[in-house]
């Protein structure tokens, strides 16, 4: 299938600071869009200029969260080309993504194709400057125009940009988190797995009370026995324990992270050992009395990496490494920048060019 490439003749305002970028507020001058219906499949791919959706408010992407997204990243490299870190990872959850909430299944190579060309496009917006970098959106939605709860025959494949500074306000310091013990944001054959926009919602709640109470992200527990530690906020989580690194296994309600696997993989090439298994609260708990708790850490494409200072549970509450970021976490995160941005060498192949424009 071919793409059609409609150029805009009313360019944006690029930010006339890319140190202030926010995230995800500003958007480039184009985006990718798809649409699929049974009859015909995927059809009319193009890149056309950035514009509202005319969406039927019957849609059923707006009653019943029909939507799978993704999120990933182009990096302005110190010789001013630009670069994607492991997109072919991001396709491939996405069609896992889809798959869980039944949306129309689609060629990753083709639809990496079409966002290298969207990039490439655009890529005049990916700033230059350190911690900044364009932000990717693909996303699926589908488009039926029916109420009744029913197979989805209809749908719609988009893709935007918008140029983004760090993640966190706060830049790379040790963050508060608050263990939650009422709300579950997945449980083991649900969701959890996929990066739908209802898993999302589902943590709104918990972490508008821990906002509430001074805590910067709530660490979830799983849905059936409120004891096994899986994620931290939107991010994959990893603890240093007693010279190990324990990160909670893919047992279907975690999100298979591609920083995650990252992680992992640059951890036992250092030589260090990684287990992936269930991890109790009680286990971290014990771990910070006794003073086991080396680091901790979440990780993820948004804030890479994102230190963890102090937790607290119930009626406890811990410090970890003097709140003071670990040296476990400060060398994943030079080493995953590093690469991401062009500054040390990639031995393994994680990163695209972006051919220019």
């Amino acid at each position: 299938m071919d793409i059609k490439i409609t150029r805009t003749t009313s360019p944006r305002p690029k930010p006339a600071d890319p140190t202030k970028l926010g995230f995800g507020t500003v958007f480039t001058d184009h985006m990718f869009t798809m649409d699929y219906d049974t009859e015909r499949g995927w059809h009319d791919a193009e890149i056309v200029p950035l514009d509202d959706l005319r969406i039927h408010p019957g849609a059923a992407v707006f009653h019943y969260g029909a939507e799978v997204f993704e999120g990933l990243k182009a990096y302005r490299t110190e010789d001013g080309s630009v670069q994607l870190f492991r997109p072919m990872d991001n396709m491939q959850r996405m069609r896992d993504s889809a798959e869980r909430i039944q949306l129309p299944d689609f060629d990753p190579d083709f639809l990496l194709s079409a966002l290298l060309q969207l990039v490439a496009l655009d890529q005049e917006w990916t700033p230059a400057v350190p911690s900044a970098s364009l932000y990717i959106r693909p996303f699926e939605i589908c488009t039926d125009i029916d109420l009744g709860l029913h197979s989805i025959g209809k749908a719609k494949m988009l893709i935007i940009l918008s140029p983004v500074g760090s993640y966190l306000s706060g830049g790379l310091r040790p963050v508060s988190i608050l263990i939650e013990d009422q709300d579950v944001r997945a449980v083991r054959g649900g969701t959890g797995y996929a990066k739908c926009g209802g898993n999302y919602a589902a943590a709104n709640r918990a972490a508008a009370r821990a906002e509430k109470k001074g805590y910067s992200q709530v660490l979830w527990l799983d849905g059936v026995h409120r004891k096994y530690i899986e994620e931290v906020g939107g991010m994959n989580v990893m603890f240093k324990i007693g010279g190990k690194v324990v990160t909670p296994a893919l047992t279907g309600s975690v999100l298979p992270g591609i920083t995650r696997r990252s992680c992992i993989q640059l951890l036992r090439d250092k030589g260090l050992e990684v287990e992936e298994r269930l991890i109790s609260v009680d286990e971290v708990m014990d771990a910070l009395s006794s003073g086991a708790m080396e680091e901790a850490w979440g990780c993820g494409t948004a804030a890479v990496i994102s230190p963890i200072g102090s937790f607290a549970y119930q009626d406890k509450a811990f410090t970890v490494n003097g709140e003071q970021i670990g040296p476990c976490a400060q060398e994943l995160y030079d080493t995953l920048t590093g690469i991401q941005w062009g500054r040390r060498e990639d031995p393994y192949g994680w990163t695209v060019k972006v051919p220019k424009n």
